[in-house]
């Protein structure tokens, strides 16, 4: 199975993903951030503090091209 990587993500389906964890309650509401030139980023940044073992269960993994095979930032 291929993990995909969390920058596919669509704004509805981050938000659903995020918001059913724990700390999914200091989201803003989803219609206060969907149709925002920043939500999407400000999602998708949420996820960098996601373990990668619980995004490899939802089948997702990080793959922003800033880390390398281990999972470190690079640069």
């Amino acid at each position: 199975m291929s993990l995909k990587p969390v920058v596919e993500l669509g704004v509805a389906e981050a938000y659903a993903i995020l918001a059913a964890r724990p700390e999914g309650e200091g989201l803003p509401p989803l219609d206060a951030i969907e149709n925002e030139d920043w939500g999407r980023d400000f999602l998708l940044s949420r996820f960098e503090d996601v373990p990668a073992a619980e995004l490899a269960a939802l089948g997702l993994r990080w793959d922003d091209g800033t880390r390398d095979e281990a999972g470190h930032q690079s640069g």
